[in-house]
């Protein structure tokens, strides 16, 4: 038997039995975005839809979904904060970016109830975002003219940090 455990099936259960220290099995570790990054990230994803000529707001959330930063633009509506991170924690909290889910979520498909999910905006402009292999949280943009073009300016802003990330 290996350090993981086995598997036995018995009467149609099965029964994990696990050879891990009581501490191994009470404590995670997990990779989280720095402030500071999450703040330049927001930073970085605000810049770039200003370039565009866009008035939009930027959340970026933790692997959990929780808020680490907000920044809207003086002209943003007021709607965008609350959208942003709305797309971030759907994002995150589904693993999958908000333009995905608005695909495989069209009424009729099998995941149409997806939109029906207190809190989840399935709407483009949510993207998760990964290091090395990790979520580590995801980021959401609200205000451009259409969820094509708030997830362009997400993804230029996960560019511009992810040489950071990657380490």
């Amino acid at each position: 038997m290996g350090s993981k455990g086995f598997v036995h099936l018995l009467t149609g259960f099965a029964l994990l039995i696990s050879t891990a220290s009581p501490a191994q099995e009470s404590l995670i570790t997990y990779k989280s975005l720095a402030p500071a990054i999450a703040l330049e990230l927001a930073q970085s994803t605000l810049a770039n839809c200003q370039q565009r000529g866009y008035q939009v707001a930027v959340a970026v959330v933790d692997r959990f979904g929780v808020v680490q930063v907000i920044l809207r633009d003086r002209y943003a509506g007021a709607h965008t904060p609350a959208t942003a991170s709305g797309k971030a924690w759907t994002a995150a909290t589904f693993r999958s970016s908000t333009s995905n889910l608005f695909a495989i979520s069209q009424p009729g498909m099998m995941q149409a109830g997806i939109r029906n999910l207190p809190g989840a905006v399935v709407i483009g402009g949510g993207l998760v975002i990964e290091a090395g292999g990790s979520l580590v949280g995801a980021i959401g943009v609200s205000g451009a003219p259409g969820g094509d073009a708030d997830e362009a300016c997400a993804k230029a802003g996960i560019d511009a940090i992810q040489s950071k990330l990657d380490f």
